[in-house]
């Protein structure tokens, strides 16, 4: 395989694995091929790169700033807009846990708190229903809270402890 169809192959795949990560296949696409690229990219260069609409990858790149995984940066003589990917790996699984838990686990956490105090009701139902979201909204809570614990330190730790534990 030569390097076009092995680059071709991992955005491809990358932007699969995207959509069970939370973020559509186009944005997971923009994030590989920036990924990738040993320069920053125009708009323009992603756009033909990976046949999208200018709209598309607006907004996507919009995305993935908002992420915090993807910079502007400027290049000296260009008025174009040009991107880049995190490429240190500890910070972006670090951001990214960040992310999840702002966008996934702590709007669940906030509405598992207030479902499991609804005690308006005394009937047999009402209670088990008001324990086991109690139950989930204090173990998410934890987890929310030793990812935040966790995410506090954005040393090579972290990524090394969790290579351990797939090993």
């Amino acid at each position: 395989m030569n390097l076009e169809e092995s680059k071709h192959k991992f955005i491809q795949t990358w932007g699969t694995l995207g959509t069970q990560w939370g973020i559509n296949k186009t944005m997971g696409q923009i994030y590989a091929l920036l990924f990738v690229s040993s320069t920053p990219l125009s708009m323009e260069s992603i756009m033909k790169e990976l046949t999208i609409s200018r709209g598309n990858a607006s907004m996507n790149l919009r995305g993935l700033i908002d992420w915090g995984i993807v910079y502007k940066e400027i290049v000296p003589g260009e008025r174009k807009e040009f991107y880049r990917a995190e490429k240190d790996m500890d910070e972006l699984i670090i951001t990214i846990a960040k992310e999840r838990s702002k966008r996934e686990i702590k709007p669940a956490v906030k509405i598992l708190k207030e479902v499991s105090t609804n005690t308006q009701n005394n009937s047999e139902e009402a209670i088990y229903f008001i324990n086991q979201t109690n139950t989930l909204h204090k173990y998410l809570s934890k987890a929310d809270n030793v990812l935040e614990k966790v995410t506090v330190y954005n040393e090579n730790w972290f990524s090394k402890l969790i290579i351990k534990m797939l090993k």
